[in-house]
């Protein structure tokens, strides 16, 4: 399995100079499995890059590509209007997301006046899945959901495969003993956690509610689930690279196998 981080910013975007060694891109993260299946862990601005990759990879060539989406606030959609492969009729997307409302939205965050292009005008086919509880397939690649606690709710995503085993948890709020317990189930024995850290310990004491975790927490998580490797993600559009630089040492400190993500990080299983 290979993991590449298209987009590792929460929130908005930050192209920022003093950003640059992170990446101010929202959040997006592909995976490879043995087999060949493409997965995108949302849809970020990140994922621009990533189409941009894949059109260079596979030129007119039809591929097929799914998309995870964790909930749908925009920073986990406003890179889809700009993925070119969706506007390739030989191309194939499948959308997975929590909720009913799934396509509704794709569909209207490109609908007048939003967009100039209508989101049924693009040439891909398309499917859309709704995710509830149970667990799925891809490829070879079994998927199991589980909610996260976040504001009008999340859905983190386990990735397993004769590889190895990846948690994606992000846009998700500790302190809730049931979540809580159900991040530590599904994150048990991974190989590589990827977790909401967005605040530091002090800042988060002034955001309590906004839905996000810190890097403390996440190498407590880590800790208790006996994971691999902690990867550290969705960074706050405040944090500079000095600022993660800062982070990746105190959280070393808790968990050793702690990495903060930057764009163009590759892990490989």
């Amino acid at each position: 399995m290979r993991i590449v981080f298209r987009g590792v910013r929460g929130s908005l975007p930050t192209p920022y100079s003093e950003n640059l060694e992170y990446g101010g891109n929202t959040a997006c993260v592909e995976v490879r499995s043995s087999s060949g299946d493409i997965l995108a862990l949302d849809g970020g601005t990140g994922l621009k890059d990533m189409g941009v990759s894949l059109i260079e990879e596979f030129g007119r060539k039809g591929f097929d590509v799914e998309v995870l989406l964790s909930h749908y606030h925009w920073d986990h959609i406003q890179g889809i209007p700009f993925f070119d492969p969706l506007f390739s009729s030989g191309n194939s997307i499948r959308f997975f997301g929590p909720g009913p409302k799934l396509e509704k939205v794709l569909a209207g965050q490109m609908g007048a006046p939003y967009f100039p292009i209508d989101f049924y005008q693009t040439g891909s086919r398309k499917e859309f899945i709704p995710v509830e509880s149970a667990p799925f397939t891809i490829g070879t690649l079994s998927v199991h959901p589980f909610g996260l606690n976040h504001p009008q709710g999340a859905t983190g995503y386990r990735l397993e495969s004769e590889e190895g085993t990846v948690t994606y948890a992000t846009d998700l709020e500790h302190g809730d003993e049931q979540f809580d317990r159900i991040l530590r189930e599904y994150a048990q024995n991974s190989d590589v956690l990827i977790y909401d850290a967005q605040y530091t310990p002090e800042e988060y004491e002034r955001r309590r509610g906004w839905g996000h975790s810190t890097w403390l927490e996440a190498t407590l998580v880590a800790g208790d689930a006996d994971v691999g490797q902690l990867v550290l993600f969705h960074h706050d559009p405040s944090h500079s690279d000095s600022d993660c630089d800062e982070i990746a040492k105190q959280a070393g400190r808790h968990f050793p196998e702690t990495i903060v993500a930057h764009e163009g990080l590759i892990i490989e299983l």
